[in-house]
């Protein structure tokens, strides 16, 4: 599966973006629900979940309304893979948690899953910097953050139910990962955030971008909501500083000692030209062509390194770039969940956006059965419901828009 930041901000095209909304002000993007059915769903939650050794206190986190869940209360200490003591998550415990209401992060996500990886490639391959992302599962009525900004930019990426935001006027002055900005208490942000400055409802196929510092909170509307919070972290000035830094370990005058300072004029006056000097060499070597030439790809390469694994390839065995076997029949993720067919005489339909779908007796209970799910594989349909041509009726209720490939 593959993404570019022109599908993804369709319909509105990048440089329109670029020109009025990159970093100077948050956009919401209205979408068709079945906009990013492939980017992930409840099967693939649940799936990813599964893989239990791969999850811990940090990568699974429990919040409840606006409260940390402490390790201890939904994991086991247990022994990892590499023999490290870990927290590891236990399901009838993080389960028992859901049930109160507690709001589950999956981090660092980025990569789990081609729909969630097709997503971050679109923003790395546009030059926006690094993508990471978080899965963000909430319920209704339970808020799992309070008003805060990031240090990063965010892109979020609604997949399932409903999530009311609020954005504030407020925005911190480009914040980055450190203390000093991380450390803010509540209080703090309570003041900083000001008047409202938008309320946007997010609905399946939605995207919200926020500019890095800028205030949200969020609550779900719906019985559940997921989404998905790309944090793209933008190449900064301080990161230039840092390749100056490798630059002049060549240069003696940055090699010599600072002159001694034994409280007289003199030796103040010896220090200040001294600051002066590597100053004034810091600006010459900030415009050496070679510097230039190491920032410039710093910024152009400035991407996490994922995928473009081929073994088979890489021994000859088997076509370049070829495409991986299906490990499982496909899924259909439901766009018009709770819709049912009616009976017409002795005919049954189904309403649907392109007008009515007639259905044969046994479609109209098997269709019934379908919609009532949140995602659909063949293999499902034809257990549940023999008498039916199961990949005849989810093309019929694919074509008519109630499903949408997962």
């Amino acid at each position: 599966m593959s993404m570019t930041l022109a599908e993804l901000l369709a319909p509105m095209p990048p440089e329109q973006f670029f020109a009025e909304y990159h970093d100077r002000q948050p956009l919401h993007l209205r979408g068709d629900p079945a906009k990013f059915a492939s980017v992930l769903s409840w099967r693939q939650i649940n799936r990813l979940l599964d893989m239990s050794h791969i999850w811990s206190a940090h990568s699974l986190q429990l919040v409840l309304d606006g409260t940390p869940v402490p390790p201890e209360q939904y994991c086991v200490r247990a022994t990892s893979r590499d023999n490290d003591q870990v927290w590891q998550p236990v399901a009838a415990k993080v389960q028992d948690w859901v049930r109160r209401g507690a709001s589950v992060v999956m981090n660092d996500v980025d990569s789990l899953t081609p729909g969630l990886a097709a997503v971050s490639a679109a923003l790395e391959g546009a030059g926006l910097g690094k993508a990471q992302a978080n899965v963000y599962i909430s319920w209704q009525s339970h808020k799992a953050f309070p008003a805060h900004f990031d240090t990063h930019d965010v892109w979020a990426v609604q997949v399932e139910g409903e999530k009311t935001w609020n954005i504030w006027e407020g925005r911190a002055e480009w914040p980055i990962a450190h203390p000093v900005f991380r450390n803010l208490p509540q209080a703090h942000h309570e003041q900083a955030k000001r008047g409202l400055h938008a309320k946007v409802l997010l609905k399946p196929g939605d995207l919200l971008y926020l500019p890095r510092g800028w205030y949200h909170d969020a609550l779900a509307e719906a019985p559940s909501s997921v989404h998905i919070a790309y944090g793209v972290h933008a190449p900064l000035g301080m990161d230039f500083l840092n390749i100056l830094v490798e630059r002049v370990l060549y240069d003696p005058e940055f090699r010599k000692p600072l002159p001694r300072q034994d409280g007289g004029a003199a030796a103040k006056f010896a220090l200040t030209s001294r600051a002066a000097q590597l100053g004034q060499r810091l600006a010459e070597l900030a415009r050496d062509p070679k510097v230039m030439e190491v920032l410039e790809r710093f910024v152009a390469e400035y991407r996490f390194r994922r995928g473009g694994y081929d073994l088979l390839a890489a021994r000859g065995l088997a076509p370049a770039a070829a495409a991986p076997a299906a490990e499982e029949a496909p899924a259909f993720r439901v766009l018009a969940r709770g819709a049912k067919p009616v009976r017409r005489g002795a005919e049954w339909v189904l309403k649907t956006a392109q007008g009515a779908l007639p259905l044969a007796p046994q479609e109209a209970e098997a269709a019934s059965w379908v919609l009532a799910r949140p995602d659909v594989a063949e293999p499902e349909l034809r257990a549940a419901h023999p008498g039916v041509d199961a990949a005849a009726l989810l093309t019929r209720l694919r074509e008519a828009g109630l499903l949408a490939a997962a």
